[in-house]
């Protein structure tokens, strides 16, 4: 009979366990158990209380909100933000952690890209992972926010079939007609205000080009511009400009095909092309400036050209207003000259 309080002693130790078990078990199933971390794309989005066509709002979430997945049902999905608000929302509001990575990976891994141009959105845009419409996206963009662009990408329009060219004879062969092929998209690899980098559909930014300088693109697309230097004219200051500019269609194989120098005319109070030269180019393009002894300090750029084979390689050039002249690499042989001042001396 002495063992009987110890056993009374035990059964009740093990009743308290047992009952804190399943107060611990309900206080979780209250709480929830994450499932996973999620962000919302969308610009903003309620939160439902139910899953059901009648409903209360149980919050709001924003674009960029990072929120604990608690339960799935069909397309929605229970959340819980970081202010401890719980409901439901539509799973196509949402995208993973993997996402939200791939986007900080791009902003680390272009942080300290040079920029090439300056450039304002048309709409409302999404920040993609990856060149193409269909790629992941997570942030949105407001229309008329400034983007400092980057690099630029293409990718396939989703769904795309080019137009079937005419034929040119009558009594042309079926079979030797070329089948159209898919539309090929530029896109820009963008830092927005937030400073939040990822692609964004081309033609939804404008360059923000000067108009001193834009009024000269003669049909063709700027896709970089650089103020080099500035020279004075009486009481104020005028930029010169290295300006960037392709065939005004998408899909090209090279980033630009044509770069031109503007320098002012402090006589004629005007601006001039004071060089020209095509290759096929890639950017990035960088501008700067550089100590060449007798001639002082210069603004200096450098492009990138690629070849047939499709080799890249640099050239610098350096602007000695209003001469723009090749600074060769130790080494170097100096290129036939490609230039229009060479051109008319020929």
């Amino acid at each position: 009979m002495k063992f009987l309080p110890t056993l009374l002693s035990l059964s009740a130790k093990v009743a308290l366990c047992l009952a804190g078990a399943i107060f611990f078990s309900a206080c979780n199933r209250g709480r929830g158990r994450v499932l996973e971390i999620a962000y919302v794309a969308a610009v903003q989005a309620n939160l439902r209380d139910q899953v059901a066509a009648v409903y209360e709002k149980a919050g709001v979430v924003k674009n960029g909100d990072r929120v604990e997945v608690l339960d799935h049902d069909r397309r929605f999905v229970k959340v819980r933000t970081a202010t401890g608000a719980t409901g439901w929302i539509e799973q196509r509001y949402l995208v993973g952690q993997d996402v939200y990575d791939q986007i900080q990976k791009l902003t680390a891994d272009n942080q300290n890209d040079p920029v090439q141009a300056q450039g304002v959105t048309r709409n409302d845009t999404n920040l993609h992972v990856e060149p193409g419409r269909e790629t992941e996206h997570l942030y949105q963009i407001s229309s008329g926010e400034k983007l400092s662009l980057l690099k630029r990408g293409t990718a396939e329009k989703a769904g795309s079939v080019g137009a079937t060219p005419r034929s040119t004879s009558s009594n042309s062969n079926p079979r030797d007609k070329k089948q159209p092929g898919p539309i090929i998209e530029d896109w820009w690899l963008v830092r927005d205000s937030h400073n939040r980098v990822g692609w964004v559909l081309s033609r939804m930014i404008d360059l923000d080009v000067p108009l001193d300088v834009a009024q000269y693109a003669e049909g063709q697309r700027i896709v970089a511009f650089f103020v080099l230097n500035q020279v004075r004219d009486g009481d104020k200051k005028v930029p010169q400009y290295l300006t960037v500019v392709t065939e005004p269609k998408d899909g090209l194989a090279f980033d630009f095909n044509q770069i031109r120098v503007f320098t002012w005319n402090v006589k004629r109070h005007r601006y001039e092309t004071a060089y020209r030269e095509r290759m096929a180019g890639v950017l990035p393009v960088t501008a700067s400036q550089e100590n060449f002894d007798k001639e002082g300090v210069l603004p200096v750029f450098t492009i990138r050209v690629k070849d047939d084979g499709g080799n890249v390689t640099e050239r610098k050039y350096k602007l000695n207003t209003p001469i723009v002249r090749r600074v060769l690499a130790p080494g170097e042989e100096p290129a036939r000259e490609t230039s229009k001042r060479a051109k008319r001396r020929r």
